[in-house]
């Protein structure tokens, strides 16, 4: 199918029942469907928005094309979870049929005020030339999930000095006034966060740029902004594009990351902070969303997938899913990314493998397609070490560290299918430890690496052969290891 203007800018509702159930059915059909992760009934999933903990229930939503595995016109899809395990759909929340997203509901946040779900999101337009106007836009949602729009805008256009690259505000209370960050692009196209204050989460002021440090290969645009206060430290959270490759670093087509530092001083806008650092190092993830939990933890969802680039299940009619909930916590000026516990939840059967390694290899067989599994390995004489998952049918993925380049990589050269080859199918960091702990989720078609109680992480989309499903463990040196995989 061609994917005409007219075509991403078509509603669901203007499509036949018939039409939609052939969509469902081959979407259905597709061997590359998750287990535990979510993912779109049909079409095209994106950035995760408006995560939140309301009457008791975890609630997310993401960005979603409902007519194919492109970006068109977006709505807002919604699931909600007691435990962050088991997702129930609650069917569209916010559709694009207001003069101020006439052209798609675009990324946003949710707050909980007063007993009612407040969210935020940014309303994609266009002129008749196709000149975009972005709006900041507000919605509630009740006990019983009914959601109803304001009647206007918040914030119309982009302010002087900005392009229409404006959108995705993140809302929060901030010392006992409201704090909306919105990403954006200057002029002089110029990656930025900006910021607006409330009182009443109705009427917004401009309040300006906060303030980064300048530092060349920063992008043009930073989009979906987060910010967080923990242990006395702030913590700015964005997408960054148009960032060149530096090095391992970078090699996506886009980036997302974080500045660590002082607290943002909200009065000024001044932030005091370290270097721009990666949050994954992996070849899939982008437009990360953190809310706080009941339990005071930081939690982290995002988009397993990135604009701008095709997916292999294109053809079976979708593409994307969202990333496993992570808890964020800072460590030595350092963010880490943890699986939170509740995806114990998941366990099935348990296999226990351990022993040790001298220039050898094992291999373990009959293994189970869809897994959690962690491995302890200790060195005596590690020269390198490698985890091969997903191993047969001339198919292999290699987890690797290297201990005299203190390099860990992820090799997806012979994964199976992609369609991003054009980016590399190596990704590589800087990394050095006296033991190696890995604690990865290996759905149908993702796989998700912690390394070192989330010190590093690494995630990607993975499309291999159905039958290729043998794990082995390599070693140049002499190591011990403890492997236990439960079944998913």
């Amino acid at each position: 199918m061609e994917w005409t203007r007219e075509a991403r800018y078509q509603r669901l509702a203007e499509v036949s029942e018939d039409i939609y159930e052939k969509l469902v059915t081959q979407v259905a059909d597709s061997p590359y469907r998750q287990k535990f992760h979510i993912q779109p009934k049909t079409g095209l999933l994106n950035d995760p928005n408006g995560f939140s903990f309301y009457k008791g229930r975890y609630h997310l939503f993401y960005q979603w094309f409902p007519l194919g595995p492109v970006h068109g016109v977006k709505y807002w899809y919604h699931m909600s979870s007691e435990n962050l395990v088991d997702w129930q759909d609650e069917g569209i929340a916010l559709e694009p049929d207001s003069f101020y997203d006439s052209h798609g509901v675009f990324s946003g946040s949710g707050l909980v005020v007063e007993d009612q779900l407040h969210l935020f999101y940014t309303g994609n337009t266009r002129t008749d030339d196709w000149v975009r106007i972005p709006y900041q836009c507000h919605a509630i949602m009740d006990a019983s999930g009914n959601i109803v729009k304001a009647d206007s805008p918040l914030i119309s256009d982009s302010p002087a000095g900005f392009t229409d690259n404006f959108r995705d505000p993140k809302v929060f209370e901030y010392q006992g006034h409201y704090l909306a960050l919105i990403g954006a692009e200057t002029s002089e196209h110029e990656g930025k966060v900006v910021y607006y204050k409330s009182d009443n989460l109705k009427d917004w002021e401009y309040q300006g740029i906060i303030g980064t440090k300048s530092y060349p290969n920063a992008g043009f645009m930073w989009e979906c902004p987060d910010y967080f206060e923990q242990d006395g430290q702030g913590v700015l959270l964005f997408s960054p594009q148009g960032m060149q490759a530096e090095g391992d670093r970078f090699q996506n087509i886009f980036q997302s990351g974080y500045l660590l530092g002082d607290p943002i001083d909200f009065q000024t806008g001044q932030f005091d902070h370290g270097a721009f650092q990666e949050l994954d190092k992996g070849f899939d993830f982008y437009a990360p969303q953190t809310m706080q939990d009941p339990l005071g933890r930081r939690l982290l969802v995002g988009w397993l997938g990135l604009p701008g680039v095709d997916c292999v299940t294109d053809d079976d009619g979708w593409a994307h899913c969202l990333t496993l909930p992570r808890e964020l916590v800072i460590e030595n000026n350092h963010l880490y990314q943890r699986p939170i516990p509740e995806l114990k939840a998941l366990r099935k059967a348990h296999h226990r493998y351990s022993g040790d390694l001298h220039e050898e290899t094992i291999d373990f067989q009959d293994i189970s397609r869809t897994y959690e599994l962690k491995l302890r390995v200790t060195a005596e004489e590690l020269e390198h070490f490698a985890l091969t998952l997903r191993k047969g049918h001339g198919e292999e993925t290699v987890f690797s560290y290297d201990h005299h380049a203190s390099k860990l990589e992820l090799d997806l050269r012979k994964s199976g299918k992609t369609v991003t080859a054009e980016y590399g199918r190596t990704r590589s960091c800087d990394f050095q430890a006296e033991y190696l702990e890995l604690h990865l989720f290996l759905d149908e078609s993702s796989l998700e690496i912690f390394v070192n109680d989330g010190h590093e992480v690494f995630t990607s989309r993975l499309f291999s052969h159905q039958d290729a499903n043998g794990i082995q463990l390599t070693s140049k040196g002499k190591v011990s290891y403890v492997l236990d995989l439960w079944e998913v």
